[in-house]
């Protein structure tokens, strides 16, 4: 799966019932995805200013010929000119004017891999700040259980304790009672 493709799937399994953030096994953690969006937004910058110092370099090159080919044209030498300049210089000029468009274009389009990859860190980020509150909310609701939980317990074993307190006393007095019947029977057989 994409690395950009993730975010917009979790969006919408989470605009699909908002009140259940989706789970953790449908998509990769969204820190993950900030780590190599950081990773490849560092590359990319790395190679915009790479060739931000290549299209000065070539520049300053195209300047210095110019300046020596105008010195040349102020001192002509032995070269064979044709309409005034030469032959190699132009070349020299095509490749130099065609490696800056191509670098120009290189820079446009890492600078449009940047901002994509920013608004990902900035989507994925917001995602994780959800996260984080959902298992807040989470740990929050589990603390609470707990308690009830222990609440509940603690009631269940004085309700165990009076039963067995229950059927203590209620054995003393079915014996008792047998007593008293035993005592009226020999009583009424006396008579």
């Amino acid at each position: 799966m994409p690395p950009d493709a993730a975010p917009d799937e979790i969006s919408m399994l989470w605009e699909a019932d908002p009140t259940q953030p989706p789970s953790a096994d449908v998509f990769p953690s969204p820190v993950c995805g900030l780590i190599r969006c950081d990773i490849r937004l560092k590359k990319l910058v790395d190679e915009r200013e790479c060739l931000l110092e290549q299209i000065k370099k070539l520049k300053g090159q195209l300047e210095e010929r110019q300046k020596n080919d105008k010195l040349d044209n102020l001192h002509p030498g032995n070269d064979v000119l044709e309409n005034g300049t030469d032959m190699h210089v132009m070349d020299l000029q095509r490749d130099a004017n065609r490696q800056i468009s191509d670098l120009k274009f290189k820079l446009a389009k890492s600078e449009q891999e940047i901002t994509a990859l920013e608004q990902n860190v900035i989507r994925l980020e917001s995602q994780v700040s959800r996260y984080k509150s959902a298992a807040e909310n989470a740990e929050k609701i589990e603390d609470e259980l707990k308690a009830e939980k222990r609440k509940l317990q603690r009631e269940l074993r004085c309700a165990l304790d009076k039963t067995e307190e229950l059927e203590v006393s209620n054995g003393h007095l079915v014996k008792r009672l047998e007593k008293m019947k035993a005592n009226r029977s020999a009583l009424l057989s006396q008579q």
